[in-house]
Parts: C-alpha cells; sequence; structure tokens
C-alpha cells in the first residue's frame, strides 16, 4: 500500500475557488481490502480526509483520492 501526498498548487477546475490538498491511496492486488478500507476510515476520522475517488484497475489494483480543505489562519494581533 502507497500513499501519496498531492501538494495545493494541484488544482482542479472545479475546485478553482477552493483550495484543497490531496492524498492518494494506492492499493496493490496483493494487500488486504479490510487493511486499505482500515486506512481509509482512519485517514478520514482523524485526518478530516474525506473520498473523492476511488477506481477499481482490471488486474485488481485500486487506487482511493481523499481531499481535505486547507485551512488558512489569519493573524489576529
Amino acid at each position: 500500500m502507497k500513499e501519496q501526498f498531492l501538494t495545493s498548487s494541484v488544482q482542479r477546475e472545479r475546485d478553482y475557488l477552493r483550495q484543497y490538498e490531496y492524498l492518494v491511496l494506492t492499493v496493490s492486488p496483493d494487500d488486504s481490502l479490510p487493511e486499505a478500507r482500515r486506512r481509509l476510515v482512519e485517514h478520514s476520522e482523524y485526518g478530516k480526509w474525506e473520498l473523492e475517488r476511488s477506481k477499481l484497475y482490471v488486474g485488481g489494483g485500486r487506487r482511493f483520492w481523499l481531499r481535505r480543505r486547507v485551512m488558512q489562519v489569519q493573524r489576529t494581533v
């Protein structure tokens, strides 16, 4: 199982007003699906990630795109 963070500079056409950061989780056919589900649940519960897209490939591999909104903090002082 491989995780890849995409920087917030990656923008999609429909996200032009909102800034998101992306996490791509790639699961090979040899990895267990329950383990992948557990990792997705952990990312969504504790890291505030939401599932944007999932894809099942012909060979049995899977890829999940997770995103979360980038919080821009403004100074109050």
